[in-house]
C-alpha cells in the first residue's frame, strides 16, 4: 500500500478539525472520508473499507471506544484515535480494545503523519510478512522457527516465558502492547490483573537482552500503558 492509495476514514463531530484534518490529508495524497458521529462511521467503514480510521473518542451518539470495539469485530487495519483526553486510563482502554495508536489534542500536523505512515508501514509488514519466521531490529534476532535469540551476533538463553513475552513485542514491533494485552498473550485471560508478573519478567527480559538495562534499547516502557519493542535502536 502506497500513501496515493491510502484512504482514511476520519470519524469527528468537530466540524473545524474535520476540515483540518481534511485539508491536511488531501495534501499529502491522502483520501479523506468524513463522519461526525459513531454511528455513521460505522456505516461508512462498512461502505468504504477504509485503509485506516482516525476515531474521536468523544462522539455525540456513541463512544469512539464503542466504535473501536465494533469495528475490531471485523477491521483488522489501523485505527488511530484522535482525542482531548489525556488520562492513561483512556488511553489503555482504547489500546486495549485494538486501536493501533493514540494522538492527544492538540496535535500537530507532522506528528499526524509520521502516526500514519508508522501505522502504513506495520500494515503492510504484517500484510506482507503473517508467515515470518524471522524477525529482526538493530542487531536483535529472533528466530521463531528455530526458538532462538541472539543480540549483537551472540547467543541469548531465555526461559519460555521470557520468550513468549519477547515475541508477543516482536510479533507487534513499534506498538505499544498495553499491561493486559500482554499478560493475557503471555500467561492467559486469568492472569489480566496480575501486572506484577510482567514487571518481574520484563525486569529480567531486560537484563538478559540490553546492555544498560535501566536505559533500555529495545525494550521499551510507555508509563502506566504498556510495553513496546523498538522499530530500531534509537526509536
Amino acid at each position: 500500500m502506497t500513501t496515493t492509495q491510502a484512504s482514511v476514514l476520519v470519524i469527528e463531530d468537530d466540524p473545524q478539525i474535520q476540515r483540518f484534518l481534511c485539508a491536511a490529508l488531501e495534501a499529502h495524497a491522502y483520501t479523506p472520508h468524513l463522519a461526525a458521529t459513531g454511528s455513521e462511521g460505522l456505516r461508512l467503514a462498512t461502505l468504504r473499507q477504509p485503509d485506516m480510521v482516525i476515531v474521536d473518542l468523544g462522539l455525540p451518539d456513541i463512544s469512539g471506544l464503542d466504535v473501536i470495539a465494533k469495528l475490531r469485530e471485523w477491521y483488522a487495519r489501523p485505527i488511530l484515535v484522535l482525542s482531548a483526553r489525556s488520562q492513561e486510563s483512556d488511553k489503555v482502554a482504547a489500546l486495549d480494545l485494538g486501536a493501533d495508536d493514540y494522538l492527544t489534542k492538540p496535535f500537530g500536523v507532522g506528528e499526524l503523519l509520521a502516526r500514519l505512515r508508522v501505522a502504513q508501514r506495520h500494515l503492510a509488514e504484517r500484510s506482507g510478512a503473517d508467515a515470518q519466521s524471522r524477525i529482526e531490529v538493530a542487531g536483535l534476532v529472533i528466530d521463531l522457527d528455530a526458538h532462538r535469540v541472539q543480540r549483537d551476533g551472540e547467543d541469548v538463553h531465555l526461559t519460555p516465558i521470557e520468550y513468549k513475552l519477547l515475541t508477543a513485542l516482536a510479533r507487534h514491533r513499534g506498538k505499544v502492547i498495553t499491561h493486559r494485552q500482554l499478560l493475557r498473550e503471555v500467561w492467559g485471560a486469568a492472569h489480566v490483573e496480575s501486572p506484577h508478573y510482567l514487571r518481574i519478567y520484563m525486569r529480567a527480559l531486560r537484563h538478559k537482552i540490553e546492555a544498560d538495562p535501566a536505559r533500555p534499547r529495545w525494550l521499551l516502557t510507555e508509563v502506566g500503558v504498556g510495553y513496546r519493542l523498538a522499530d530500531d535502536a534509537g526509536a
